[in-house]
């Protein structure tokens, strides 16, 4: 039986599928454990120094949760529940990750998402909080993360209407980076992926730490974070590397150190 949570490795690039097209990629709670799995098995191999998630098929990226599964849901499991922790733990994975939005991001699928870094999405994908419709709360995130990308007020009309919209709009209220043809979403994703793996992976996570950090801060302490960021990669090998090889006029071999 092939398995639900797929990882695949391309040179420095490693890649998640979710592969549940039987139920639209809906992830119950064996699956968001597979996922995170995944992640930290991506997040701990030191060849890999990007890390990219996707969905099975050509209509959707992830539904949401699995409907049956919230069913048997007590208001218990629910405050003490691991989702929110797993896609916390995606959202702090030291390297940096990119979703490929292949169609439906729905839900849990679309607070999938936001934990990325980067979102890439195909022009015939549809995204929504759509929690509302039966009679639920976005649960892993989704009022705290959507809230900060698009803005409360954007963040309030889609989580309280629990409506979808196109991948066109998500582009225009800054939810996703891009839009592209479904034909050429993997290879736009593969080329960023590639682009980012090529640099110094050390400073890929001290620059990712430094922007997430200092949004939870004030400026004052967000700009120093930024000179803590910056006088440790002074620090590494990577640093001189990258210089020398710009002054030599060749390419950097960085070695993460």
């Amino acid at each position: 039986m092939e398995s639900e949570i797929l990882v695949e490795r391309q040179d420095k690039v490693g890649i998640i599928t979710i592969n549940r097209p039987e139920v639209r990629n809906a992830l119950d709670k064996k699956s968001w454990h597979l996922l995170n799995d995944a992640f930290a098995e991506l997040g701990n191999d030191p060849t890999i120094n990007v890390i990219v998630v996707t969905g099975a098929g050509e209509k959707t990226f992830v539904a949401g949760a699995d409907l049956n599964s919230l069913k048997a849901r007590s208001a218990v499991e629910t405050m003490y529940g691991e989702t929110p922790m797993i896609v916390t733990a995606i959202e702090n994975n030291a390297k940096p990750t990119i979703a490929a939005i292949n169609g439906y991001a729905l839900g849990g699928g679309l607070e999938l998402a936001m934990s990325c870094d980067i979102r890439i999405c195909s022009r015939t994908a549809k995204l929504g909080q759509t929690e509302i419709n039966v009679g639920i709360l976005p649960g892993a995130g989704g009022t705290q993360r959507l809230s900060r990308l698009v803005g409360p007020a954007k963040a309030k009309e889609l989580i309280f209407t629990g409506k979808t919209i196109t991948a066109e709009e998500a582009e225009k209220i800054g939810l996703v980076n891009c839009v592209v043809e479904p034909q050429e979403l993997m290879k736009k994703v593969l080329a960023m992926a590639n682009d980012m793996a090529g640099k110094s992976s050390l400073t890929l996570q001290v620059a990712k730490q430094v922007v997430n950090q200092g949004l939870n801060t004030n400026l004052s302490a967000g700009l120093m974070l930024e000179k803590l960021g910056q006088s440790f990669v002074f620090g590494t090998e990577d640093r001189m590397e990258g210089i020398t090889a710009f002054l030599e006029k060749r390419s950097p071999i960085f070695k993460g150190k």
